[in-house]
């Protein structure tokens, strides 16, 4: 498989889409850091974000096969300049994510990223699976054979937490820093110690929020 880096603002989808493309089911996670996932490198949205920070993305794309600039369908405005693709040293795609939302507009947001110089473009959805498998085969070397079929790639998957929503003690959830790309299968139970810890995270969202 060929590596790509994701990138794109906080929010956008990467940490979701990288779940889904595992073939996990989907929790909230923020991305802290840059995180490598076998054939993925997902960064946090602040590095996309904030002028300092968006130097470092240059240094994750000598690593990768492709960039990949990630738009939610629904985002009001484009964060990528017209042509920005040409500074890179990789080929540059585009992903469409959220598909799925009820204010999304692909057609808008494929304009965006083609302005921006991606080529070729997928519109995605996390949750329902569409578009997951043309991604994958993109990124597919010859040899390659995935462990599962396009039907099962792409059927809705499980949440088991969304941005505010705290995990149960006993609820199954997925540690995604300990399992194997394409792996369709791992899961583990959430002890009272995790599942205490994340619930203060929520807790910590909640009052940031309000």
């Amino acid at each position: 498989m060929r590596k790509m880096v994701m990138m794109g603002r906080s929010e956008c989808g990467k940490t979701t889409l990288k779940q889904a493309l595992k073939g996990k089911k989907l929790q909230y996670e923020k991305t802290q850091a840059v995180n490598y996932f076998d054939i993925i490198i997902d960064t946090p949205g602040e590095y996309a974000q904030c002028t300092d920070l968006a130097r470092a993305l240059a240094l994750y794309a000598y690593e990768a096969d492709y960039v990949a600039l990630l738009m939610a369908a629904d985002e009001p405005y484009s964060l990528y300049p017209p042509s920005c693709a040409g500074v890179s040293s990789r080929p540059v795609i585009g992903i469409i994510t959220q598909i799925d939302k009820p204010e999304a507009d692909i057609d808008r947001a494929q304009y965006w990223l083609r302005l921006a110089g991606a080529n070729p473009i997928f519109p995605v959805s996390s949750y329902e699976g569409t578009g997951l498998w043309d991604l994958l085969t993109f990124l597919k070397d010859p040899d390659d054979h995935f462990p599962f079929t396009k039907e099962e790639l792409e059927t809705p998957r499980e949440v088991l937490t969304t941005k505010y929503e705290a995990v149960e003690i006993g609820s199954q959830i997925e540690d995604m820093g300990h399992t194997d790309f394409l792996d369709i299968n791992d899961n583990l139970i959430v002890s009272a110690n995790k599942a205490g810890s994340l619930k203060n995270n929520v807790n910590n969202m909640h009052n940031q929020a309000r």
